[in-house]
């Protein structure tokens, strides 16, 4: 079980919870707008909320069990709960003329959040290339530009970018379970 930080004790320094709550705030950070946005659809309005989940869960850490996944549930409930209240409040304003996007059931939050990790380890996979490779994986995968368009922008050859391409393919596979290096084919071959 993975742990973010033990329960604030007299013997743990203040400085020691800030790097955590750093790390945890960069790792989870655009997940959570991610998450947030599918519902709300609006950009400014998911980061916010997610900032918002941030502050919630520094006021209350003390009450939140230490381990990582604790705190990450937390964090998606509480923007869950904040994306919800903000489609409420707006349906409320706008005398039910916008509707509650299918998003808001259960089954489509569970998927909304797999979706939000996936894409998080991609990301994260990506970055651990080296320089060449991942910037022509990010421009290819993440961009969705063509070969050519790599090529040309970056002034090397075509086969240069799918012989970059094909290596990205052969580091990144260890780095997954079979089924998320399949959705990973998937995403990046549509």
């Amino acid at each position: 079980m993975d742990t973010l930080y033990t329960k604030p004790d007299a013997a743990q320094d203040k400085s020691e919870d800030r790097i955590a709550f750093e790390m945890l705030f960069n790792r989870n950070y655009s997940n959570l707008v991610y998450f947030s946005f599918n519902m709300v659809k609006d950009k400014g309005e998911a980061e916010d909320i997610a900032q918002d989940a941030f502050i919630t869960y520094w006021n209350r850490r003390e009450e939140v069990a230490g381990d990582l996944d604790a705190i990450k549930s937390f964090l998606y409930t509480t923007v869950k709960n904040a994306s919800l209240n903000l489609l409420r409040h707006q349906k409320v304003i706008e005398k039910f003329t916008l509707h509650l996007p299918e998003l808001v059931d259960d089954k489509n939050i569970i998927n909304s959040i797999i979706q939000s990790e996936v894409y998080s380890k991609i990301h994260y996979a990506i970055e651990s290339l080296p320089p060449a490779c991942q910037q022509i994986a990010r421009m290819s995968y993440l961009d969705d530009k063509k070969n050519n368009e790599i090529a040309e922008e970056l002034g090397i050859s075509v086969n240069t970018v799918k012989t970059q391409k094909q290596r990205a393919m052969q580091l990144l596979r260890p780095q997954f379970t079979a089924e998320i290096f399949s959705l990973l084919i998937l995403i990046f071959l549509k």
